[in-house]
């Protein structure tokens, strides 16, 4: 995997999914390959396939602007409108889904005390949420205190995400704040 920031605009029947995050992509997807001062668009369509189309960017600081402001507008202006052909046309208004309803797979990094117990707590937790654990990675202490242990899930409802997340932050053997990090295929 590689981690990219991305915008990602997706229309679920009359809903409009709308984000901006980095997330983990795999290292064969085309958007892994963008770098510097490139940027790119991938389409992904019902009846075009995959495309993207790749090129210079204006430059950090213009580009998070016209970002921003494009998703300023695409909040104010809930409206599609388009024109196919002179005798086609078509409005349809379209709500805004909410980031929580969204299902994604996680990288989940939890900082805990090296001690028998602790993944069957931590794992307790996202299964009563709903979350199945794809994969684990806990490595040796080399020194006292907190181990990392990194869990990537399968794919599950965001909000019970967080909230497994906020009921784990709370034990006493998880030592800082967990991260999670969208894996986006």
């Amino acid at each position: 995997y590689v981690i990219k920031p991305l915008a990602i605009a997706n229309r679920d029947r009359n809903r409009l999914d709308v984000r901006v995050h980095p997330a983990l992509i795999s290292k064969g997807h085309l958007l892994s390959s963008v770098s510097d001062v490139y940027n790119a668009i991938y389409l992904r369509g019902n009846n075009i396939g995959e495309m993207m189309f790749y090129g210079l960017g204006a430059g950090q600081m213009p580009t998070a602007n016209a970002v921003y402001s494009d998703i300023i507008d695409i909040v104010a202006k809930t409206k599609i409108e388009s024109k196919i052909t002179d005798n086609y046309s078509f409005n349809k208004r379209l709500s805004m889904k909410e980031i929580t309803e969204n299902k994604l797979r996680g990288y989940i990094r939890f900082s805990a005390v090296d001690k028998p117990g602790v993944l069957a707590k931590i794992s307790g937790i996202l299964g009563s949420c709903k979350i199945s654990i794809a994969s684990v990675i806990q490595k040796d202490r080399k020194q006292k205190g907190a181990v990392p242990i990194i869990m990537m899930t399968h794919e599950a409802k965001e909000k019970d995400i967080y909230s497994a997340i906020r009921e784990i932050d709370r034990l006493d053997i998880i030592k800082s704040k967990s991260v999670i990090i969208r894996v986006e295929d």
